[in-house]
């Protein structure tokens, strides 16, 4: 099943069928059983007249009062990435050592209000000349910690900043339109499959410049393990989502420029698009 934020509420498909609920979003989401509370609500509710109409011109991110927290140098290449982009500031061998190591790299993205939805406009920085998106699946964890869904996360980033040094971190990765979720949450009883597979797609003047594919499977680290870290000493009060690294790198000699169009796509999901400012 998925649900979907929009400007008249809360709509839940669930075999290309649609239902309408009003509930709270913070409330509605942080629920330990909100695979069966879904349920529940298509029994005792009637489908909804024009729901894809109501999506596609009425969606909104699906995050409310939610932090955004991002893990790095999950994925092979994510550490090559790294130390590529480091090298000449002699911080390379950091991401290394974060790939062996037993604690990850998690870090704080944002909150909602620098979060776009599908369709949003993302944004790099005007002091940044190195900039990438970075495709991500996102957790959807409540305030106990428990995984209850999945979504399509685009952690923005500035690499020549983050290069430059890696304490520079924080201005690479937090600022106005710098991160985008959506299009929506897909809740199941199980976790991913294995086999589900990530796809970034970048468009500019009507040609793909750029495109790639990785399957989750590639991950150093558990979806749980990750979970774990960022819930060590911090509390979340309505929840939070994860981002889970990315391993789809762009080379040294592409960078996005305004106007750019990114397509995330994951099994089972959707996919994400979203325009650069």
């Amino acid at each position: 099943m998925k649900i979907y934020k929009t400007k008249q509420g809360i709509i839940i498909e669930k075999g290309n069928k649609f239902y309408l609920s009003k509930d709270d979003w913070d409330l509605f989401i942080n629920d330990e059983n909100l695979f069966q509370k879904m349920e529940k609500i298509i029994q005792s509710s009637n489908e909804v007249e024009n729901a894809n109409r109501i999506i596609e011109e009425e969606i909104l991110a699906p995050v409310g009062s939610q932090e955004l927290w991002a893990c790095g140098v999950t994925y092979l290449r994510s550490k090559e990435g790294r130390q590529e982009e480091s090298k000449d500031a002699g911080g390379g061998d950091f991401y290394a050592r974060v790939y062996e190591a037993e604690r990850p790299e998690v870090f704080f993205k944002s909150t909602s209000h620098r979060i776009v939805g599908h369709n949003g406009n993302v944004r790099i920085r005007k002091d940044s000349t190195w900039d990438v998106p970075e495709p991500e699946l996102t957790l959807v964890v409540t305030s106990s910690g428990k995984i209850v869904g999945y979504t399509i996360g685009n952690d923005m980033s500035s690499r020549s900043i983050e290069g430059e040094n890696p304490m520079y971190l924080p201005q690479a990765k937090t600022y106005d339109g710098c991160a985008a979720l959506g299009p929506c949450i897909y809740v199941t009883e199980q976790p991913l499959d294995k086999d589900t597979k990530i796809y970034l797609e970048i468009n500019r003047n009507n040609s793909t410049v750029f495109e790639g594919n990785i399957g989750i499977s590639q991950m150093k680290r558990t979806p749980e393990e990750l979970v774990s870290f960022v819930f060590r000493e911090c509390s979340f009060p309505n929840g939070c989502f994860i981002m889970t690294g990315t391993g789809i790198v762009p080379g040294n000699d592409f960078t996005l420029q305004s106007g750019d169009e990114i397509k995330i796509a994951i099994d089972h999901i959707g996919t994400l698009t979203n325009v650069v400012k």
